[in-house]
């Protein structure tokens, strides 16, 4: 099996292809006394040559008395020089009288169109003849690569070559040269495996500094289906360079960061490792550089791998010639590790800047601009959460926030953290429809996850997780977040052990609308996520953020920045936290016209907390300004649970700035849940039996504490009376009593009013809102 191999790469066997000169019997008239091209002048009659038919040790051969200072001797048929051939040039010579000379084997390089090659070595080693009558054997191989052994390298430019031998040194001896053989060696440089074409075979040096692109490409066009080889040596490849087929690393690349390496059949990360010679971030930056400049792959495999990296993976660096993209691209299936001893320290700037309403989008006057990154988080009284530098104009000392500041009017000092992520893609302007799918950050308490671009629609997190990150899991930095797809993942705290308050780890926050942040599970961050976009989904979520204090505080599960949110809280597992709802993104806070809090939907959740403080609730709105209403809310079919004690109630208000104006509250519905260990269970319409056990004109009805956020008893849809109304004569009265709203102190009761003193027991329709 071996040899047929070996004969499969014979030219002269499968291609037909012939080598051979012919012999000397059959005429001078192909031998040339020059370099073997047409017209040259041959030995043909020539006095001082002739044939001789019978040796002693040649059957027939050529005698030559040498008068010329290198006296040539070429075969005038084209011999053909195919890239990936080898052939040795073999002539035995013996001294016959006078002065004996030297020998070597030498050849002419020419193009198809008759041209010479120049430039190449054509001589092999020059051998003296010392004894008369001794045979003496030159030899000498010829090809395209650069292989030990080849004595004429000639590259892929000759297509075909004259060969004969030189004699050197003094003149007027007579020699007699054997029939001159040419052979097909190529076997002898070849592997037992033989499906590949060597790029040496087509001239690549490997010697790390000259440029091998054209000898990649000219193996690439040449194999034909069968795998490419990259024998050892370092390749310098100075261009971009593609390659079709298979291929196998044993030698290693060098190539500058704005040379791409796309390896169509191989496209995966261990076949870049195998090409960079193990560096395994080079190897990621390469992949990713290919999979953002060519069609042929909608993803690149990591195969498993765990990638180590020393610092921050700065995608766009990576991608050099772009700062935009819109096409699918997917990164999957491996590991990427923060090292220990890497650059992964978070850098804080601090700085004067000052802001203003009437541009609530940038910081102006900045003052030590040059020193704040883009990405960074912005920190200062009156700043919300999760407020990042968006982009930076160093010589209009301006910066653009990613959402508006809450209460920062004027000038002020701020400080400027940038964290450091395993992925970073905010040096793009845009980058769209970009997956990360079932991969894991090893975070290792030194690195964030992934930093999204600026802006961009539908990008893709899923089947991930984010393992003991530093600071952030997924951070977005503008509207890269446009429509985002956080899917499956899982969010491993490294804050644990700590105090639910001393905590600052936050698994996602976004700014843009069409968020989906579905089916993931985060452990004990401060908080889940900070959601600043509206038209949101977080649904089939479980996080949890407990801690082992007593009576403990608890921090948002997932804060709701803006008051307009119209997003659904959906079949989460909502454990020892809450939804916060705010209108933190408003520079100028308190209400003056339009809807107020709209749109926010919390149904079918498992709400859970344990040994916390009674005062603790599950759903929470925070107004950050004066008379903000409700209106739009519906909390149904969830289950609010405490263990380990009671809590007042699973809805309230915070009053840290503002109260909400409960006479204004619009379109709440609650009902349907399902309340443990909570004092008011709230609902809304409140359904209220009273009963008047002693004869009153106006019955005072409690609705005690339980409409929601402890409102005020607004309307009376409806009302029924239990038994017959009597009078004190214990008569039954016929009439029909009319109701007084917002009544009492806490304007939570209602008042039935009836002509005279009556008795009996109603139920009641009660709403807190209109």
């Amino acid at each position: 099996m071996q040899q047929q191999r070996i004969e499969r790469m014979n030219k002269a066997v499968t291609d037909g292809v012939v080598f051979m000169p012919t012999p000397f019997s059959e005429g001078l008239d192909v031998w040339s006394r020059g370099d073997g091209t047409p017209g040259s002048d041959t030995y043909d009659g020539l006095a001082t040559a002739a044939y001789v038919p019978a040796d002693a040790d040649f059957a027939g051969c050529l005698e030559i008395q040498k008068t010329e200072g290198t006296q040539k001797l070429r075969y005038m048929g084209d011999t053909p020089i195919l890239p990936g051939c080898y052939l040795r040039v073999t002539a035995r010579v013996k001294a016959i009288s006078g002065v004996m000379p030297a020998v070597r084997i030498a050849g002419w390089a020419g193009r198809d169109n008759g041209s010479q090659v120049t430039g190449l070595d054509t001589t092999g080693d020059t051998v003296q003849l010392t004894s008369y009558g001794e045979v003496v054997e030159v030899t000498a191989i010829v090809g395209g690569g650069s292989r030990n052994g080849v004595d004429m390298i000639w590259g892929t430019e000759p297509s075909y070559g004259h060969f004969g031998l030189d004699l050197t040194g003094p003149n007027g001896g007579v020699v007699r040269i054997d029939d001159i053989v040419i052979e097909d060696i190529t076997s002898v440089f070849l592997r037992d495996m033989m499906n590949w074409v060597d790029v040496r075979d087509y001239g690549a040096l490997g010697d790390g500094t000259t440029d091998d692109s054209a000898a990649f490409e000219a193996a690439d066009a040449a194999a034909d289906g069968r795998k490419i080889l990259v024998s050892a040596g370092s390749y310098r490849l100075a261009s971009s360079v593609t390659l079709e087929h298979h291929v196998e690393f044993e030698g290693s690349l060098v190539m500058p960061d704005s040379a791409i390496l796309s390896l169509t059949k191989d496209f995966g990360l261990p076949t870049y490792v195998d090409a960079f010679g193990g560096d395994e971030e080079q190897a990621l930056k390469k992949g990713l550089q290919s999979l953002m400049n060519n069609a042929d792959h909608e993803s690149f495999d990591l195969a498993g791998r765990r990638v180590s990296l020393n610092e921050p993976l700065d995608v766009q660096a990576a991608v050099n010639n772009r700062d935009t993209y819109a096409q699918r691209r997917v990164l999957r299936n491996g590991q990427l590790r923060a090292l220990s001893g890497g650059n992964w320290s978070s850098e804080s700037v601090t700085s004067v800047a000052t802001y203003s309403t009437s541009n609530h989008w940038q910081l102006t006057n900045v003052a030590n601009i040059a020193n704040i990154e883009v990405g960074s988080l912005v920190e200062a009284a009156g700043v919300g959460r999760e407020i990042y530098v968006k982009s930076v104009n160093i010589g209009a000392q301006t910066l653009t926030l990613s959402q508006p500041l809450s209460d920062a009017v004027g000038t002020q000092t701020y400080t400027f953290t940038r964290f450091k992520y395993l992925l970073d893609f905010s040096g793009f302007t845009q980058l769209q429809k970009f997956e990360i799918e079932d991969v894991e950050f090893q975070c290792s308490e030194l690195a964030s996850g992934v930093m999204l671009a600026p802006s961009g629609p539908v990008n893709v997190i899923r089947n991930c997780v984010f393992n003991r990150p530093a600071d952030r899991g997924i951070t977005s930095i503008g509207e890269g977040c446009q429509g985002l797809l956080v899917d499956h993942n899982q969010f491993i705290s490294a804050e644990g052990g700590l105090a639910t308050q001393n905590r600052s780890s936050v698994a996602i926050n976004t700014n843009a609308n069409d968020v989906k942040i579905r089916n993931n599970r985060a452990s004990q961050f401060r908080h889940f996520a900070v959601v600043s976009g509206a038209n949101g989904i977080i649904a089939n979520n479980h996080f949890f953020q407990g801690d082992d204090s007593g009576n403990g505080t608890r921090s948002a599960g997932i804060v709701l920045c803006l008051k307009a949110c119209n997003t659904v809280v959906t079949g989460n597992y909502i454990d020892n936290c809450f939804v916060e709802w705010t209108n933190e993104r408003e520079p100028e806070p308190d209400f003056i016209a339009g809807f107020g809090f709209a749109g926010l939907s919390v149904t079918n959740n498992v709400c859970l907390c344990s040994n916390v403080a009674e005062w603790f609730s599950f759903v929470v709105v925070k107004p950050y300004g004066q008379n903000h209403r409700v209106n739009g809310l519906t909390i149904t079919g969830n289950l609010f649970r405490s263990v380990g004690g009671t809590i007042n109630r699973a809805e309230r208000v915070d009053t840290s700035f503002a109260p909400l104006d409960l006479s204004s509250m619009r379109s709440i519905a609650v009902s349907g849940n399902t309340y443990l260990n909570v004092s008011y269970g709230a609902e809304n319409p409140l359904m209220v039996k009273h009963d008047q056990t002693t004869h009153a004109q106006t019955w005072v009805v409690e609705t005690a504490g339980r409409l929601p956020f402890g409102g005020y008893a607004i309307d009376v849809p409806g009302l029924a009376l239990r038994s017959r109304p009597r009078n004190s004569s214990n008569i039954s009265q016929y009439v029909m009593p009319y109701t007084s709203t917002r009544e009492g102190s806490g304007q939570d009761q209602v008042h039935a009013i009836w002509p005279e003193p009556i008795r009996g027991d109603l139920t009641m329709l009660v709403r807190m809102d209109y």
